[in-house]
């Protein structure tokens, strides 16, 4: 593998902190899928290339189903990104994930219904596997990074990625616990799909900021003084996050060369016959099947 190169993906609190990581090179990319949320900057963090992506644009001007989602990891990979380390604030469905707590979660239930969720359309088919939707190398370093953290670092759990941009009903929370889920958020999918299908390693750290709706609130606690209290979990759990990544990035570089599945998920996944692949969509995926469609 040549040189590692780790994207970092800041989502509702994070997005706005990257700057912290470093600042560099600033990239204007166009895709086939568009343009990416944001310019994406390169700079360097522990001697490792870092591309940092902020989901939501500068400013949060994006709700979660607007996210360019496909433009976002189609960019990274033409920059030479080979793993993700995403952030997302969530809502916490389990009394043990408190606010502030950062999670490593393990699994994923897409309940999304309007998001584009694949690179492979126009004359190719393509069906990666994805029983394990974040890569278990990366959940590993991101594990051992967390040894000796301040605050605690859950490892595994369901997350339920949701269209929104509202939040959930009371019976939609119950229905999610019920299912055994770990957290809600409206990020994660189709993103971790579309990197499994561009061939890179991802992981997410998730920001629990509240219980959800399931869990009433304290009578004393009137609107104001709760989005208050959400907001200053988001920028504790925001500098939690930042730190963590901070730890992981040296690590994921000294562990590249390590042969991981998901940095050959489409060797077998194109059904297509390879000589009925249209050239027009050839031309436009080259970044992705490229190396298959070779002779």
């Amino acid at each position: 593998m040549g040189e590692t190169t780790v994207g970092v993906i800041g989502g509702t609190g994070l997005e706005e902190a990257l700057g912290a990581l470093g600042s560099g090179e600033v990239h204007e990319i166009e895709t086939p899928f568009g343009r990416p949320s944001s310019p994406i900057v390169t700079t360097q963090v522990g001697g490792v290339r870092v591309a940092l992506l902020k989901r939501h644009g500068p400013g949060h001007v994006l709700g979660p189903s607007e996210v360019p989602y496909r433009a976002n990891i189609f960019a990274l990979k033409a920059l030479g990104v080979t793993h993700i380390l995403a952030s997302g604030a969530v809502g916490s469905l389990r009394e043990d994930l408190a606010p502030r707590h950062l999670v490593i979660p393990d699994q994923i239930i897409d309940n999304t219904t309007r998001r584009a969720g694949t690179f492979f359309e126009g004359g190719v088919v393509a069906h990666v596997e994805l029983a394990n939707p974040f890569c278990p190398a990366l959940r590993k370093i991101l594990a051992m990074a967390a040894a000796g953290f301040p605050v605690r670092v859950h490892q595994g759990g369901t997350y339920v990625c949701m269209e929104g941009p509202q939040f959930s009903t009371r019976a939609e929370s119950e229905l999610h616990r019920s299912w055994g889920a770990a957290l809600i958020g409206m990020t994660v999918m189709p993103e971790a799909k579309l990197a499994r299908e561009a061939e890179i390693c991802y992981a997410l750290v998730a920001l629990p900021t509240d219980y959800d709706c399931w869990r009433p609130h304290a009578a004393h606690v009137d609107q104001v003084q709760l989005i208050e209290e959400i907001l200053g979990n988001v920028k504790a759990a925001t500098q939690n996050a930042l730190e963590l990544v901070r730890r992981a990035v040296p690590a994921v570089a000294a562990q590249a060369d390590k042969p991981c599945g998901c940095q050959s998920a489409l060797k077998l996944a194109i059904w297509t016959d390879r000589t009925r692949i249209p050239a027009e969509t050839k031309r436009r995926l080259w970044p992705l099947l490229g190396k298959y469609l070779e002779e």
